[in-house]
């Protein structure tokens, strides 16, 4: 509803979205990763999914990371206008979670 693309874009597909904590909020200034390339969000989070510009890699990854090594939570929580604890404490059960201790 709010991008349209004016080139030849490939967009990827992402199973996440406001229902699993990821803020409409952070809608224009989202970034995730495939393998470590940083990846732009277009369009609006949706419910259950969000729409990503790989147009720029030579794959279409099986995927993407919004947390972790390449983004900071409070790097996430700045592209809604938030904070890293308000991220957190949002964050839903549908996806995989990894904790690295120490």
């Amino acid at each position: 509803g709010d991008w349209q693309a004016d080139r030849t874009t490939r967009v990827a597909t992402v199973s996440a979205g406001y229902a699993d904590g990821i803020f409409r909020a952070a809608s224009r200034g989202l970034t995730l990763h495939a393998d470590g390339v940083p990846c732009r969000s277009v369009g609006r989070i949706s419910m259950d999914l969000i729409t990503v510009d790989v147009s720029h890699l030579d794959h279409v990854p099986d995927m993407m990371e919004l947390l972790g090594e390449c983004q900071s939570i409070d790097e996430f929580a700045e592209s809604a206008s938030t904070i890293g604890y308000e991220v957190l404490t949002s964050l839903g059960n549908r996806y995989e979670r990894a904790y690295q201790v120490g």
